[in-house]
C-alpha cells in the first residue's frame, strides 16, 4: 500500500457566499434581505470583540431609519454579479475543481411570499453554472448562507414560524429543479449551529421580534428545531428531483480544550461539544439525542417534536457532512446548568499554546485533525471541508503586489493537518478555503479583513475600481492544486 495523501479527483476549491460578494442587491429583480441592513462600524467605534453581523428588530428599524447615512457594505459586495466571468476564469487558472457559492433566496423570491420565482435572477445563476462548467469547475451550493428575504424577517420572524419552512421549500424545489442537471453537490444551512450564538444571522429571527412572546432560550430552540425540520425536508426534496446529486449538512466545527484537568471543566468541554454534536447527530443520524434533556429540563425549555417531525428528520439524513473551521476555544465550568462556552472568541479564555490573528482567533492547525477525526469516528460519512482561512490586514504596493507569506504559511500549516487526518483514515473528499477571494466580512461587514489568494480593490466604503489582483498565495495555492498536495 502506498502513503495515504490526497486521492484523485480531490476537490480542490475556494468558497464564498451570495451576501458577501454579489453586490447588485437592487439589480435583477432582487428583493431587500435582512444582511442589507447590517451596517459597517469603524474599528475605532466598535469593540475589540464585536461582531456587527447579529440584527435585531430594534436594529433593522433604526437602519431602515437611517439608510441614506449608514454604509452597508454586503449591498456591494465585491461586485461578483458584474466580475463573475472574470472570478471563475480566476479559479479555473488555479485550478478549481469546485467552487462553493450560495444562491441568494432574495434574488429568486424578491419577498418569499410569491408564487412564482423571479426569472431574471435563476438566469443569473444559470450564467454562473455554465460559466463553471465550461472550466470544468463543479458548483457546490448552499441553499442559505446568512441571507434572507426581509419580509420573511420582518412578519414571520424567520424560522420562528413553521410558515417559513413551507416558504423554504418552496424555495428550493424551485432551484433543485431548475439546477439539477448543473449542480451535483447541495448544502442545506451554512454554519446552522450559529443560531445558538447569533440567532438573526443564521435563521432570520431576531430576539427581540417574537411574534409569539418566547423568552430568548426558547425561541432560541423552537428556531433550531425548525430550521432542522426544513433541512430535512431540503434533503429529501433533493434526493425525490435529483437522485444523483448528494445532499450535505453545514456546521461551525469546534474544537475544545478543557481549561484545566480539574474534572469539572471536562464535563463543560463535554456539554460544549454536544452542543456541536446536537446538530451533527438530527442531520447525519436522523435521531434526537438525549444528551441535552437534562439541559432543557433545568432550562425549563420545551421541545415540540412530533411523531410527524421525527419521521422527517429520520427521512431527511445527509449524504455526506461539511464543516467550518477557524479556530478551537477552551472550556471552563460555569457551575449549573452548564452554560455554553459559545463559538466565536473569547479573550478570557485565550489559548497561551496558541498564536492569535489580528481579530483574536486562535490560530490552531492540529484542531483541524482533531475535528476530522472527531467526526468521521463518531458518524463515519464521507467529509467536505467547506471552510477555513485567515483575515489578514494588506495593502498592494506601487507594482500591484500583494506579499501575503502569512496566509501561505496558514494555509500549508492546516493542509498538513488534514493530509495527516487522511493518514489517520479520514475519509476527506474536498477542501475549499474560505474567501479565495477578498470578500465582505460576515462577523464585522469590512473589506478590510481580507482572505483572498486575490485581492480585490475596494474599501470599507465601496470605494475603489473593483480589480483583481493576485497575491503571492494565489500562486502557491495553484501548485498546491497542480501536485494535489503531494508537496505538502
Amino acid at each position: 500500500m502506498g502513503e495515504k495523501s490526497f486521492k484523485k479527483g480531490f476537490l480542490w476549491g475556494g468558497a464564498t457566499a451570495a451576501n458577501q460578494i454579489e453586490g447588485a442587491y437592487n439589480e435583477g429583480g432582487r428583493g431587500l434581505a435582512n444582511t442589507d441592513f447590517l451596517k459597517y462600524v469603524a474599528p475605532n467605534e466598535r469593540r475589540a470583540d464585536e461582531a456587527t453581523f447579529e440584527q435585531t428588530y430594534a436594529s433593522l428599524q433604526e437602519a431602515k431609519a437611517h439608510e441614506d447615512t449608514y454604509i452597508f457594505p454586503k449591498r456591494w459586495g465585491n461586485d461578483f454579479y458584474h466580475h463573475y466571468k472574470e472570478d471563475i476564469a480566476l479559479m479555473a487558472e488555479m485550478g478549481f475543481s469546485v467552487f462553493r457559492m450560495s444562491i441568494s433566496w432574495s434574488r429568486i423570491f424578491p419577498t418569499g411570499f410569491e408564487e412564482k420565482p423571479n426569472e431574471e435572477g435563476l438566469a443569473f445563476y444559470d450564467k454562473v453554472f455554465d460559466e463553471c462548467h465550461k472550466y470544468g469547475i463543479e458548483p457546490l451550493v448552499t441553499m442559505l448562507h446568512y441571507d434572507f428575504p426581509l419580509a420573511v424577517c420582518e412578519k414571520l420572524n424567520g424560522f420562528e414560524s413553521r410558515e417559513t419552512i413551507a416558504l423554504f421549500e418552496k424555495y428550493v424545489r424551485t432551484i433543485v429543479e431548475r439546477y439539477h442537471k448543473k449542480v451535483k453537490y447541495w448544502l442545506t444551512f451554512n454554519e446552522i449551529n450559529m443560531s445558538l450564538q447569533s440567532l438573526s444571522t443564521c435563521s432570520g429571527a431576531m430576539r427581540d421580534h417574537s411574534l409569539k412572546g418566547l423568552d430568548e432560550e426558547q425561541l432560541t430552540f423552537e428556531v433550531v428545531h425548525n430550521m432542522l425540520l426544513a433541512s430535512a425536508k431540503a434533503v429529501i426534496l433533493v434526493h425525490e428531483i435529483a437522485p444523483e446529486a448528494l445532499a450535505g449538512n453545514m456546521v461551525w466545527k469546534h474544537v475544545y480544550y478543557p481549561k484545566t484537568v480539574r474534572p469539572e471543566d471536562t464535563l463543560q468541554q463535554i456539554f460544549d461539544m454536544n452542543l456541536n454534536y446536537y446538530f451533527y447527530d438530527i442531520q447525519c443520524k436522523g435521531v434526537v439525542p438525549y444528551y441535552l434533556d437534562r439541559y432543557f429540563e433545568q432550562k425549563n425549555i420545551k421541545r415540540n417534536y412530533s411523531p410527524e417531525d421525527i419521521e422527517t428528520l429520520k427521512k431527511g439524513k445527509a449524504d455526506f457532512l461539511s464543516f467550518s473551521y477557524y479556530m478551537s476555544n477552551i472550556s471552563e465550568y460555569q457551575g449549573e446548568p452548564m452554560k455554553f462556552t459559545g463559538l466565536l472568541p473569547d479573550q478570557s479564555r485565550n489559548n497561551p499554546y496558541l498564536k492569535m490573528t489580528d481579530w483574536g482567533w486562535s490560530i490552531d492547525p492540529v484542531g483541524l485533525r482533531i475535528a476530522l477525526n472527531q467526526l468521521y469516528t463518531r458518524y463515519g460519512l464521507p467529509i467536505f471541508i467547506a471552510e477555513f482561512g485567515i483575515g489578514m490586514y494588506e495593502s498592494m504596493d506601487s507594482n500591484h503586489q500583494i506579499h501575503d507569506q502569512g496566509r501561505i504559511e496558514f494555509v500549508e500549516a492546516h493542509l498538513k493537518q488534514i493530509k495527516e487526518a487522511i493518514k489517520d483514515g479520514v475519509d476527506v473528499f474536498g477542501v475549499t478555503y474560505w474567501g479565495w477571494i477578498d470578500l465582505v466580512s460576515s462577523t464585522t461587514s469590512e473589506m478590510t479583513k481580507r482572505y483572498g489568494f486575490v485581492y480585490v480593490d475596494a474599501d470599507d466604503y465601496g470605494k475603489g475600481t473593483y480589480n483583481r489582483y493576485k497575491k503571492d498565495s494565489f500562486y502557491w495555492y495553484k501548485h498546491v492544486i497542480e501536485t494535489n498536495g503531494s508537496e505538502i
